[in-house]
């Protein structure tokens, strides 16, 4: 492996990057993001999803399906609802990074509550 001459870090093995790059993918579609994002503040069921997000039921259900087999969110059952939530904290961490930074540029207020398809997401 080589060393970059940033600070001495070895690059990641290829197999992690792959690893990265495939969840990073399936963060890439502003659905599945703004689903994450909305899994990060708790948990939720489909139709508290969808009606945040302002998706279908169908819709978002197949987001989490997706997510849910990148091992990115878990579901567990409450009664007869499904209910999500998001498995990996380093997620959580990496998208409200993301989303935070993007909101300061765009002029959002920290205490605003921020809708992704705001940011143009």
């Amino acid at each position: 492996m080589s060393t970059g001459s940033g600070g001495g870090f070895q690059d990641p093995p290829a197999e992690v990057l792959a690893e990265a790059a495939a969840a990073f993918g399936l963060l890439a579609t502003p659905a599945r993001l703004h689903i994450v994002w909305a899994l990060a503040q708790g948990e939720s069921d489909v139709t508290g999803l969808a009606e945040r997000v302002g998706g279908t039921l169908p819709s978002v259900s197949q987001h989490l399906t997706k997510l849910k087999l990148a091992g990115l969110v878990r579901s567990r059952r409450e009664g007869r609802r499904q209910v999500y939530l998001v498995d990996d904290p380093d997620v959580v961490t990496v998208v409200r990074l993301m989303v935070g930074q993007l909101s300061e540029r765009a002029g959002y207020s920290a205490r605003t509550p921020v809708r992704l398809r705001e940011l143009g997401a």
